[in-house]
């Protein structure tokens, strides 16, 4: 018998119910109580799913009202000091101030950071591990999800983040992080116990830094913590995922778990052939990051042979926990019948887990419809004719080197960027996109359903712009942007410009927090339509005598935050998207906007877990940024923008995409970020981010101005520029015009104190 489960569920609700939940409650509309109901409703929902679908276990303590990493440490007493002495009546607010460093009724405390969950477009709260932190079980909101399921008949597996994944993610001060092991162990320990005591059988403990390199102090931990924390009794499913085990199978097969769960997307079932047969292996072979639909006889077959070795010790699961994929497909009906008979959502997912175990537990005869209906979806991908553009293949196949290089070098280039742009010492701009109000939001929604002409349309957009610019020179910034207030996301809204790019309608995925995203689908060859950002950026230069910087995303962010296309080498569809930018910023330059900034958030999340697969993976990177930033003029300077990365790891690779000017996410975190240029020149200009736009907080003159002064000590004066860390779609106008004016006033104080 193949047990069927999955790692977890969408906990955004499939209409974004925990988003409108959270909104309403940070702006006080509904009650703590309305809150937790609406969360609790979409539990049961999930619950339900996963047990009316057929799976055998239902994964319990995988939703979150912000983020489960952030529970994790308020479930073990990590609170920064800063938190601990305000008055929460609830958990739920101690995490939501921890998470966006504001409260209704409390006071501004500087946000905890944010940081990208291994290598994914989802943010998690780093940990903080004070000299004062005192481990300890401080929050029973695991407990509670447990024992609501159990009153609902239903057949619990817990999930937790493991302790050693949780140390390797946290920022600790003061120690090393593998000196809070026995600390750690202790609360876990009486966490397992507790879970034990609800008749619980099963846990998941969460441990995907199995699938990174580690050190032998590490090695040695991972023996020493589940020595310790394995109870008699309960069985520990330890689980991996976003990579494969590599040599860590051999640390993983002699520990006291239960089970392994491993990865199948990303390693065959041949690499665990070591792991013990007395042990369950849980085999992550339905994709838990991407929406294509399994081939179900191939995978059958694979697991079949599997099936010999472990038999009843085989579990079936996704790769991951299905967060990152949306949640109904059902919920879709727009989409080509073509493209939508090729895709699974999370629920479809579930399916496909609770079909494969049938198959594996029953035999075929009691699947016989869905592997032909399998059959047929998967031939008719392969056959289709949408997919291929043979004058795309052409245009790839024929590159040349000289495409990959600017004209010269950065400082010749710089020498004319100055001459042009005759900017001041320590010029100010923003990242790009402003207030995304809920007018505009709803103008595009009535644009997109016909129920507005398209002159009314830009004429309301192009208000929207002489909104934004008027800000900006209100303010006094040197370098201005449009606002973006015609872009829905900053992926998205140039798919529908492109050839082999899909959208759908409530594809939604969190990002962080009430932070939902809709990936774009990439199904076939990518070409430009038509221009994409022309019009507005024209417009926007037309309004003003300032700088201008048109304003794109970056094809590696292309790739890594829409559903990639499986049939081809990630490479190959970066390196076509590539091109349709370069296409892009030759029109813009030709028509003298001759700043661009081309986006590249997701350069370091892109990069695999283990260090020997990070090479190949930045020389596609660097040639994709390049190719399409490589066609301008000396004197067009190109900018680009990074967020939420641990830049040290890829910092001689940022320098290698060689942009005039970079700006980096830095506000949260920008003591690491200082050490990284201490020990590093970066070679041209860059700016660190000054404020925190994911936060309500207004920062003050006098903080802004402190944080130049640190930046100033490390990074040339001559090379810097003021900038908050991300762009400004989330925030208000009064915040936004307030803000600026600060970071204004800051770098003018610092102008002065230069002439001085």
């Amino acid at each position: 018998m193949a047990i069927s489960h999955i790692l977890g569920f969408p906990r955004i609700g499939p209409y974004r119910e925990l988003k409108k939940a959270q909104e309403d409650y940070w702006a006080q509309k509904i009650d703590q109580e309305t809150l937790l109901q609406a969360g609790q409703a979409i539990c049961k929902n999930s619950w339900e799913i996963q047990r009316s679908k057929g799976l055998d276990f239902v994964t319990v303590g995988d939703f979150s009202f912000y983020d489960h990493v952030l529970d994790t440490a308020l479930m073990l007493g990590v609170v920064p000091a800063r938190f601990r002495h305000l008055n929460h009546q609830h958990a739920i607010d101690l995490a939501f101030h921890m998470a966006r460093g504001y409260m209704p009724g409390s006071q501004d405390v500087k946000a905890c950071a944010l940081k990208k969950w291994f290598n994914t477009n989802y943010h998690y709260i780093v940990p903080e591990i004070e000299p004062t932190t005192t481990f300890q079980l401080a929050d029973t909101q695991l407990f509670d999800q447990v024992m609501q399921a159990q009153a609902l008949g239903y057949h619990v597996k817990p999930v937790l983040l493991g302790p050693l994944t949780f140390l390797s993610l946290a920022k600790v001060q003061g120690l090393k992080k593998l000196d809070c092991c026995q600390q750690i162990i202790e609360v876990y320990r009486q966490i397992l116990t507790r879970l034990k005591a609800l008749n619980v059988k099963w846990v998941q403990i969460d441990e995907p830094i199995l699938c990174q390199d580690l050190t032998p102090e590490w090695q040695a931990a991972f023996k020493q913590v589940y020595a310790q924390i394995t109870i008699p009794d309960l069985n520990l499913l330890l689980t991996t995922y976003f990579g494969d085990l590599g040599e860590n199978i051999d640390l993983v097969s002699t520990l006291p778990v239960a089970g392994l769960h491993v990865d199948l997307t990303q390693q065959t079932l041949m690499h665990y052939s070591r792991f013990p047969t007395d042990k369950v292996l849980s085999c992550g072979i339905i994709h838990g990051r991407n929406v294509w639909r399994a081939d179900l006889r191939r995978l059958y077959q694979e697991l079949r042979q599997a099936q010999e070795k472990w038999q009843e010790k085989l579990w079936i699961s996704t790769s991951c926990s299905l967060l990152h994929t949306p949640v109904d497909l059902t919920q879709e009906t727009a989409l080509p019948t073509e493209l939508k008979a090729w895709l699974a959502f999370a629920v479809q997912k579930v399916e496909e887990v609770a079909c494969l175990a049938t198959a594996l537990t029953g035999g075929l005869s009691h699947v016989n419809a869905a592997f032909e209906d399998s059959d047929n979806r998967a031939k008719t991908r392969q056959s289709s004719a949408h997919i291929h553009q043979a004058a795309v293949k052409d245009r790839v196949a024929s590159l040349t080197e000289s495409m990959f290089s600017r004209q010269h070098p950065f400082t010749e280039r710089a020498r004319k960027q100055k001459q042009k742009f005759k900017l001041p010492l320590l010029p100010t701009t923003t990242i790009g996109s402003f207030p995304q109000t809920q007018h505009i939001r709803h103008l595009r929604h009535e644009f997109k359903a016909g129920n507005i002409a398209q002159e009314i349309y830009d004429h309301a957009i192009e208000l929207e712009i002489q909104t934004a610019i008027s800000l900006q020179e209100e303010v006094d910034l040197d370098v201005l942007v449009h606002g973006e207030a015609e872009r829905s996301d900053m992926v998205e809204y140039f798919a529908e410009y492109l050839t082999g790019f899909a959208l759908t309608q409530n594809g939604w995925v969190q990002g962080y927090g009430s932070r939902c995203v809709k990936p774009p689908i990439i199904y076939g060859d990518v070409s430009r339509k038509r221009p994409m950002t022309v019009r507005w950026s024209l417009y926007a230069q037309s309004q003003t005598d300032k700088p201008m910087k048109g304003m794109l995303t970056g094809p590696v962010t292309f790739v890594c935050w829409s559903f990639v296309r499986d049939d081809q080498p990630i490479a190959t569809t970066a390196t076509q998207i590539a091109l349709a930018l370069r296409d892009e910023i030759n029109d813009l330059e030709a028509n003298g906007i001759e700043m661009i900034q081309m986006d590249e958030p997701a350069f370091r999340e892109g990069l695999p877990l283990r260090h020997h697969d990070w090479q190949a993976y930045l020389d596609w990177a660097i040639k994709a940024f390049r190719l399409a930033t490589c066609g301008v003029k000396d004197s067009t300077q190109i900018h680009t923008h990074m967020c939420y990365s641990e830049f040290n790891d890829v910092i001689e690779s940022i320098a290698a995409l060689d942009p005039d000017v970079i700006t980096l996410e830095s506000s949260r975190s920008p003591k690491e970020l200082l050490k990284i240029f201490e020990q590093f020149a970066y070679p041209n200009d860059i700016g660190p981010g000054v404020y925190d736009v994911h936060s309500p907080r207004i920062p003050t003159i006098e903080e802004i101005v402190d944080s130049l002064k640190q930046t100033a000590t490390v990074i040339p004066v001559e090379k810097l520029w003021v900038n908050p860390d991300c762009g400004l779609k989330t925030r208000d106008w009064e915040e936004v015009k307030v803000a600026l004016s600060h970071m204004v006033a800051a770098a003018k104080i610092l102008r002065g104190d230069q002439r001085e």
